[in-house]
């Protein structure tokens, strides 16, 4: 650490400039979607980790909804089960389930737990089938080429979509200082377990609670307009433009569907956030600069002076 780092005149002089927000903030809930990089180095586990609890230690509620693709898929490689993949989702036969739910349920969810609760947090690790908080059915994947009269229907196995989100227990926790830590795998009507995509309950959890703010942590910089520049502050109506025009393609399109869809059901902002910078997310909430992409109803003037 440098010198100036060190320096008690600097730490005082950030906590002052952070002040506004953490007051503007302070019993508000943030949904964040953690994965990618983020997950797997080890000083930015760290720096997730605490993130978090600074906020909780600040009066917001932070909720984590965690992804965990590549370790399923090594996972799956130990245990010389095959994995397939249609439209970038995969296909997940009973076999593969089970292995899902160890991994996401399990090793990866009790990781971040123990990770926040060693940084001085209270951290309680869920699944969407605890409480029967994601209720979730079969997602229907269709496949269509022109010379087809009608749609084929895929299989991919257990593979959901959010039907509802209770927030009972995830409320009860938060109201309690615990901070939720919630693995993407939902429940049917019938007990049938679905492997569903972070991003997308993580959406749907913040809309459900009601959120501040969903942030989305990513291996990328954020949205990047044509010429590969970020777009910084983004309205609802400046994001379905970009799509339907095709500058958002590609990988990039669930994840901002996701976060369009949220602000469009009453969570305030959205962020896309480079999940390789260390405080990533205490960088996007306290800070003017941010790390990412905002996404808003009306554009960057609500989101006083910028990405905070």
């Amino acid at each position: 650490m440098s010198e100036q780092a060190r320096d008690p005149r600097l730490v005082v002089e950030i906590l002052s400039e952070a002040l506004p927000y953490i007051q503007r903030f302070s019993g508000k809930t943030v949904v964040v979607k953690y994965g990618g990089n983020a997950m797997t180095e080890d000083a930015l586990i760290d720096s997730f980790a605490r993130d978090m609890v600074l906020m909780k230690e600040v009066g917001i509620n932070p909720v984590v909804v965690h992804g965990g693709g590549p370790q399923i898929g090594e996972l799956l490689e130990r245990l010389q089960i095959e994995s397939r993949f249609v439209g970038g989702m995969r296909v997940t036969d009973s076999e593969t389930m089970d292995v899902v739910e160890m991994v996401l349920g399990g090793l990866v969810n009790k990781e971040i737990v123990n990770q926040i609760n060693q940084c001085g947090g209270k951290a309680i690790g869920l699944t969407g089938k605890d409480g029967r908080q994601i209720q979730a059915r079969k997602l229907q994947v269709k496949h269509q080429t022109p010379e087809m009269t009608a749609p084929e229907i895929i299989d991919i196995g257990h593979v959901g979509e959010v039907e509802h989100v209770s927030t009972d227990l995830i409320e009860m926790l938060a109201a309690r200082d615990f901070i939720p830590v919630i693995a993407p795998i939902g429940v049917d009507a019938d007990g049938n377990s679905y492997n569903i995509n972070a991003d997308l309950v993580a959406g749907k959890v913040a809309e459900a609670l009601n959120a501040e703010k969903l942030m989305l942590l990513t291996n990328v910089a954020g949205l990047m307009n044509r010429d590969g520049e970020v777009m910084t502050g983004l309205s609802t109506a400046e994001v379905d433009e970009l799509i339907a025009d095709g500058t958002i393609h590609g990988g990039m399109l669930p994840k901002i569907r996701c976060a369009l869809d949220a602000v469009k059901e009453g969570v305030v902002s959205a962020h896309i956030v480079d999940g390789r910078v260390p405080h990533a997310t205490l960088l996007e909430i306290f800070t003017n600069a941010g790390v990412g992409t905002l996404i808003t109803n009306t554009g960057p003037e609500v989101e006083q002076q910028g990405q905070g």
